[in-house]
């Protein structure tokens, strides 16, 4: 499978006082293919969400290099890397970052905007995104108007709306109850095995990692294990592998 991340030899430390440092990543190495759905397991403090940002460069590593598409992005300037997030990485994270005073649409529509739509097209790809999270009837809703999993729908939404090849979730369900959290899984797993978009999510949710391809597990700054998801995702559409089991 070809690799559309590549994390090799991360290094990055934090440092906290004069004589006070903690080492997040101490050489962790990570390759996600196209199209998989990746979950980044480990206990806090294990450098998980280190390692999501080195890879969605929202933070340079202290050594090591990390590569998207082929192409090294981690020492990229400025400029490069806005545009390297407005088109290519999506972000979801735990607290939906949704403006409060705007409606989902225009929510979603500011992200497309931002990456040179002009209104009326960011407009309908919002609305194109927002149908395919099963949001089309609530576009006008403000996020104190929409529930949790609703709201984190919106997010996933803005993440989608300028087709990027990764979206990087940061405990996507974290502020879930267990019955949003399924169906969010749910609808992630479905956009990633429809639409091909590859899906890194760091997690402590079982659930999630169950209903990914493949499960990273960190400890202390590194990549202690990989393993293949044991669960069989309940809502894989019929004639998909992850669905083979079960229709």
């Amino acid at each position: 499978m070809k690799s559309i991340i590549s994390a090799t030899g991360l290094t990055k430390r934090y440092q906290l006082g004069k004589d006070n440092f903690v080492d997040a990543l101490r050489g962790a190495s990570v390759d996600v293919g196209a199209g998989e759905m990746v979950a980044i397991m480990g206990p806090s403090g294990c450098g998980k969400s280190t390692m999501l940002h080195m890879m969605g460069c929202l933070d340079n590593p202290d050594g090591g290099q990390v590569q998207l598409n082929g192409r090294r992005v981690d020492n990229l300037g400025g400029g490069a890397i806005t545009k390297l997030l407005r088109e290519e990485i999506g972000f979801i994270f735990q607290g939906f970052n949704l403006v409060p005073t705007m409606s989902a649409i225009d929510n979603v529509a500011i992200a497309a905007q931002y990456a040179g739509k002009s209104r009326r097209e960011a407009n309908r790809l919002a609305q194109e995104a927002l149908d395919r999270v099963g949001l089309a009837d609530r576009a006008d809703h403000r996020p104190n108007e929409l529930s949790g999993g609703q709201q984190q729908r919106v997010a996933v939404a803005r993440a989608l709306v300028n087709g990027p090849s990764v979206i990087l979730g940061d405990e996507p369900t974290g502020n879930l109850d267990s019955t949003s959290s399924a169906e969010v899984i749910d609808m992630m797993r479905e956009i990633n095995l429809t639409t091909g978009t590859t899906f890194v999510l760091v997690t402590h949710d079982p659930d999630v990692a169950e209903a990914c391809d493949r499960v990273i597990h960190m400890r202390d700054g590194l990549v202690i294990e990989e393993t293949a998801a044991i669960g069989i995702w309940e809502g894989a559409p019929c004639g998909t592998d992850a669905a083979v089991a079960v229709c």
